[in-house]
Formats: structure tokens, sequence, C-alpha cells
């Protein structure tokens, strides 16, 4: 209650405050301090009026950041004096709307949180065992979001009318669902069934039906927070098997979900970060080594050294893992080079065929999201597929952007980015641009965000490559501003924006492939960079790539056109040699001739030729799968490097042929894979630390930036990093956003802004 010596103020919170708890936070916090007045949401953020004894107001206002919930990040609280009004209670106050967001943020979906998993135990509770218990500090967020401010009418959840027992929790201060916008329970909220393959219900608790099929050897389609997975018992080599030949996923690796913890510790060796990371509130699926005696079958991530595993999200995950007992594969629902199936309608159709069963609920799915996909290095986190949980959080930057922008990413691994004032929103990832499903994915994506960010481009960021997917969207805008962002200047410009510094910097990104400035393939690059503007200060050696997109798929191409380049017809012994022998002289005739080859420095395709040479990988059945077996290969306890010389000039080359002759010669003598790949990631880590110094010494640059694909390899990364401080650099290396393509659309964005600020 107000006093004669009372004030009032109104208060202004932006940040992610929007669907973490913090309405009923900020009433909890007034009722501590005896605060009276109001909180609502609207689409800035959260505006409250507060009146009270002076010392009371500003230990509330310093609460609101201090004490916020554990979901919420508080960006800026803004203070402005008002006039008294006197009255008692603190209350919620009904939202505000048709204004344009301009600060309010959108959650990320959250796990499931310990008070939610007692009552799913818990055969006392109205929520025993029902899939959708969720809080206002769990639960689906951002997935079911259609616009802001975040209230139950502006989620999918708006088909759900609230029973009278949900709606006593949603209006009571001291309960944890005050205000929780999902709030259901099995009288009201969403329901589960199990359908057979021919979409009609089966008989039978769905939870008991679906894991009866697993356990029968049956692949089971499951519709989760932000779309359907494709799920098998782990150990089960036949299911395993149906299961990739039925989504025509041949050897990329699948993730693996474990009841918690401690089962995950029974398939992979798991470092404090690590299992930080796995029980953490985004639940991602965490890379780590795998176990050799893990119960699991080969096929599931044959040819890798880690093994993707997860635990469960939602109280769906959580009752089928504590049902069977035992690991099972979680896999995007779809076919190779597809979104990820989130429709009803749709997912039934096209994982007709794939799905032997489906185990599905009637909450509408407004944003797909994938699972997101870390690892760990140095003891943080490096996030290698930045989807659910982590999107839409933006990312901060220290530098405002005078115009809202769009960028529309790369090609691959693609996310988009839409900005505006200091903040950039990056989006879930999407996928592969190469089809018509994964474009309309992409254009309702970025259609979603400019929605609930309030955001209308003005500047439109693109690739230069004039042949991406991503670039013609760009191009089909009207009524904006376009900028061509070079591909390899975007990585770097991602990582500095990570880490707020505008440049200048000895940029290294090393990636597949991207078009460069001079028309040419570039992949190895060492650029002098800021957010403005780059300069090629140096790269790997280029070689032809013989046959083009062919080359990227059969990395024995790559090998052909290296030992032609060094040694002519006159191959040492070589078995990648023999087992090529049909085609290896019309490959090296085109490589010669220049017949589609075009001239790549790629870091890329330099390790798969390595990794022909050495036996590991001829052909390929995903991006990046020699490299990162042959990464997989490395021996530990090898300290040899090959040699690279560095060829003075503008700009300073690299001898990437060096190393290929080297490991050939090794490989010809009979020395082991093993060896071969330790040898090879040293010495190029050593060539690039070289080539670094000596860019250092010629520009005065003491930082370095390291990002692209490539730097995902934690094996190259820590011989760079560890490299570089030996030489006094500061490196900057990536960690809340990919290094890979799936961080582009954010580099992309600072360079656009970074030039329409001149």
């Amino acid at each position: 209650m107000s006093g004669t010596g009372a004030r009032r103020i109104r208060v202004r919170v932006e940040g992610l405050v929007q669907g973490v708890g913090f309405r009923p936070f900020v009433c909890g916090l007034a009722g501590a301090y005896g605060v009276s007045g109001f909180v609502g949401n609207d689409p800035g953020g959260v505006f409250i009026e507060a009146e009270g004894e002076p010392s009371a107001l500003d230990a509330f206002t310093a609460g609101l950041t201090a004490q916020a919930p554990p979901l919420a990040l508080v960006e800026r609280v803004s203070v402005e004096p008002a006039e008294p009004v006197g009255g008692s209670g603190f209350r919620i106050v009904a939202s505000r709307r048709g204004e344009q967001p301009d600060g309010a943020l959108v959650s990320p979906d959250a796990g499931t949180c310990a008070a939610c998993l007692r009552e799913l135990r818990d055969p006392g509770d109205r929520r025993h065992r029902y899939p959708f218990a969720n809080c206002t500090d769990c639960g689906p967020r951002f997935t079911i979001v259609t616009g802001v401010p975040y209230d139950r009418c502006a989620t999918t959840m708006a088909d759900f009318e609230m029973c009278a027992a949900c709606a006593l929790e949603y209006g009571d201060p001291g309960d944890r669902r005050f205000h929780a916008q999902p709030v259901c329970c099995p009288a009201c909220g969403p329901s589960l069934r199990a359908l057979g393959a021919d979409g009609l219900p089966a008989a039978g608790d769905p939870v008991e039906v679906a894991a009866g099929w697993l356990e029968a050897g049956r692949v089971v389609a499951i519709k989760g927070l932000g779309g359907y997975h494709l799920a098998v018992l782990a150990a089960d080599g036949a299911a395993v098997a149906a299961l990739r030949a039925r989504k025509r996923r041949e050897s990329r690796p699948f993730a693996v979900l474990a009841a918690d913890a401690a089962a995950a510790g029974t398939l992979v060796h798991l470092e404090p970060a690590a299992e930080r990371l796995l029980t953490g509130t985004s639940r991602p699926i965490v890379l780590a080594p795998r176990r050799r005696d893990a119960p699991v079958a080969g096929a599931v991530a044959p040819g890798a050294r880690d093994l993707g595993v997860m635990l469960p999200y939602t109280p769906l995950h959580h009752l089928l893992a504590e049902r069977l007992a035992v690991p099972y594969v979680l896999t995007s629902g779809n076919l190779t080079d597809e979104p990820i199936a989130y429709r009803d309608e749709e997912a039934l159709r096209r994982l007709a065929g794939v799905a032997d069963g489906f185990l599905v609920h009637d909450r509408r799915i407004e944003a797909p999201a994938d699972d997101s996909l870390v690892r760990v290095f140095r003891g943080r986190e490096l996030v290698v597929r930045r989807s659910r949980g982590y999107a839409p959080a933006p990312v901060g930057v220290p530098w405002r952007f005078p115009r809202p922008v769009l960028a529309c990413g790369a090609q691959l691994k693609n996310t988009f980015c839409v900005a505006r004032g200091n903040q950039a929103f990056l989006s879930q990832h999407i996928g592969d641009l190469e089809s018509y499903e994964t474009l309309r994915s992409f254009a309702e994506g970025v259609e979603h965000f400019c929605r609930i960010f309030g955001v209308r481009p003005a500047v439109v960021a693109h690739d230069l490559h004039p042949e991406y997917l991503s670039t013609a969207y760009a191009r089909d805008r009207e009524d904006v501003d376009l900028i061509a962002v070079q591909h390899h200047h975007a990585h770097i410009a991602s990582c500095l924006a990570e880490h707020g510094h505008g440049g200048p910097v000895i940029g290294v990104a090393f990636d597949g492939l991207g078009l460069g400035a001079d028309g040419t393939l570039w992949g190895g690059e060492l650029l002098v960079a800021d957010l403005v503007s780059f300069r090629r200060a140096g790269h790997l050696e280029a070689v032809p790539m013989p046959g083009g997109a062919a080359a990227v798929r059969q990395p024995w191409r790559m090998a052909a056109a290296w030992l032609d380049r060094i040694h002519g017809d006159a191959l040492p012994g070589l078995a990648v040699v023999g087992r090529h022998r049909e085609q290896w002289p019309a490959v090296v005739r085109m490589a010669r001739a220049g017949l589609n080859s075009p001239l790549t420095s790629s870091a890329g395709r330099l390790f798969d030729a390595v990794a022909a040479i050495a036996g590991v990988r001829d052909v390929i059945g995903y991006e990046g799968q020699a490299a990162a077996e042959l990464e997989a290969r490395v021996d530990p306890g090898e300290r040899g490097a090959y040699p690279a010389r560095l060829i003075e000039g503008e700009p300073l080359v690299i001898a990437a042929g060096d190393l290929v002759g080297a490991a050939a010669e090794d490989v010809a003598a009979g020395v082991d894979a093993g060896r071969v790949a330790a040898r090879f990631h040293r010495g190029l880590a050593a060539a690039v630390v070289r080539a670094v110094r000596v860019v250092g010494e010629g520009t005065g640059l003491r930082t370095a930036a390291l990002s692209g694909g490539v730097f995902q390899n934690t094996v190259l990364l820590e011989a760079v990093v560890s490299g570089l401080e030996r030489e006094r650099f500061q490196v900057l290396v990536h960690s809340r956003v990919p290094p890979g393509d799936g961080g582009i659309a954010l580099g992309q964005a600072v360079v656009a802004a970074a030039n329409d600020r001149r």
C-alpha cells in the first residue's frame, strides 16, 4: 500500500522478457517490496507502473535485472517519474496491441523443468504421465508463437480453452503457472494419439503402443516441439539399417537420446562442460567421444569418433525414454535434403513409406525447428547447428543497424538473419537450399521473423554467388537496397560480430567452397578484414576441381588433381589410383585442360584429397564426410607434422601441395591412416600459424579470427589456436554462432550495416 512519502514510476523492460514468466516474477517482486501498481506485455517488451516508498522502488527496479527468472535476458530497464495515484495491490493487466514490435523478444523453447518432471512421475498429480506438462520455466515458446506480445491468443495454444483448474493456476500469483501461456492438463490441453502406417488410430496407451513398435524393430515418427522425428532403438542394427534405407541417408551419423545424464555417460565420455550443455534448458545434441562398449549399433554413426547424444526435452520424450529404458535414435523427420516435416497432414504424406507408425498430437507447430548440435572446445560450447533451444534469441552487437536488414545466408546449412537496433536475430537451421520444399521453408521463415520482430527490411544482404537460391530470393525482393557480401568476408564478420569486435583482424576462413572476388572458388583464405571491407592477404595453393560438383561428391578426384600437379605421369604406387584406374586418366586430362575444372583454394577439398589418398573415404554420402572421418582417424600420440612452404607474394600462398605430397609418400611407404591424418593436421596448422605471423608482420595486426566450417574440426582448431597463442596473437573463435555456413547470415548482416553507415 502506498504511503504519504510514496512516489510512482513508469518502467519499461526490454529483452527476452516474454514467455519466460517475467510478469509473474514482477508481481512477486512487487509484493516482496510492498509496491503497488501493474505490469503488462506490449509489442516492445514489458511495461510497469509501480508506486511505493522511494527505497522500496529502488530495490524493486534493481531486482528486475538482478533477480530475473532463469530464462529471461534483461537488456534494458528505463524508468521515468509518474504522478502517484494511491491504491494497493499489484496486478497483471491486459497486453497492449496494435503497435509494431520494437523491443520485444521471443523466447527459445526450453526443456522440461524438474518441477514438471516430478508431477509427470507422481501418480497422485493430475498431470501424471501427461505429455504436455509445462510451466513458466519450461515448455514450448518460439515454435508455438504466432505473434507478439506473447499471450496465449498469440500462440497455437489459442486452440485450447483452459479448464477451471488450469485457470486457477494461471491466475494465482503464488503458483509457478501464474500467467504461463501454454498451461494445460489432460482435461483441456493437447492429446496424444498413436496412428498406424495407414493413418488409422491404434488402440491402447499411445506411449505404450509406440514403445512396443520400437521394441519390435519398427520405425516410428514422433511429433516433437519443432517437427517430426524418426525413431528406432539405437542397439537394433536391422532397424537402424532400415531407417537409413528409407530415409535415403546412407552414412551421416544419427543422434541418440538417452534417458538421463547417467545413461548418456554409458554411450560417450562426458567432460563437465559437455554434461552442463546436455542437461541445460536448451537441450541440444552434444557431440562427445564415443565409448568403445557403447550399446549402440555400428550403423548409427559409421566412421565417426564422436557420437551425438541428447536428453529428453519434452514430457513425451521423457515418458518414452523411461518406458524403453534403453537409448533410441532420434533423427529429423524427413528424407535427405528435405526440410523437417512439421505440419500433420504433410508429415503423414511425406513420411509414408518411411515410418511404420506415428506418435502425434494436436498442438500445431507454428515455426519448425530442428535439434541444435554443439560440441565442446576448451570447456566452452561450440555451436555447430543453431536451432531449437537457441533460436530466436538475439545476438547483440555494439553497433546499431541504421536501417532494418535481412541477410539471406548461404546455399548450404542455410540460416537467415533479420536485424534492427543493435540486435541480430539469426534464424533456426533451415537446411540446404536445393529443393522447392526447403526454399518454401526459408521464405515462410523470413516472413515469420519479420512479423514477430517487426522488421520491414530496407537493406537485403546476399552472397556473391549468382546461382544460390538465397541470392535469387534477395534479388526478387522489391523496394530494398541490395548488398552482395563475399562468402569468406561474411564468415570472418560473423566471428567479429559474436565478439563485438569491429576489426581489422587477420581472418582465417577455411571451408568447402565460396565464390571469390576474382570469380574463382575460394575456401582456404587469409583476409585482412574489418566489417566494411577485406583484402585477400593469402590463401591455400589453388588446384583444379575436376568435374566441378562431382569432385565434391567424389574426393578421389581431388586426389587425382593434386597428385597430377605434384607427380605428373610418374605416379607413386597408391591404392587410390588402383581403385579408380579406369576413370583416372580421363579425370586427369579434364583437370589439365581446365574442362569443367574450376580452380579452388578450398581447405575442405584439400582434406578430401588427403582422405582419399589415406584410404579413408573416396566417395561421400554427405557434405564434409571425408574431412570428418579424417579427423576421426587422427592418432593423438603422433607428434610429426608435414612441412609446407610459404610462397611469398601478394597474396601469400601456402603450398598445400607439399602436404599432399608428404601424405602420399607416407601412404606409399605403408604408414597407417591415423599417423598420416595427424601429421597432415599438425602440418596444416603450423603452416597457417606461420602465414598469419607473416601477415601480422606486414600489417602490425595482432588479432586473428578463425571461421568457416573446417574450424568445426576441433583437432585443427586446437592446433591453430595454440600455435597462434604461442606467437602472442589474440585469437577469436566461434562459440554461440556456428563457424560454418549456419553463421554466414550474421556476417552478411553486419557487413551490410557497416556499409550502410558509410
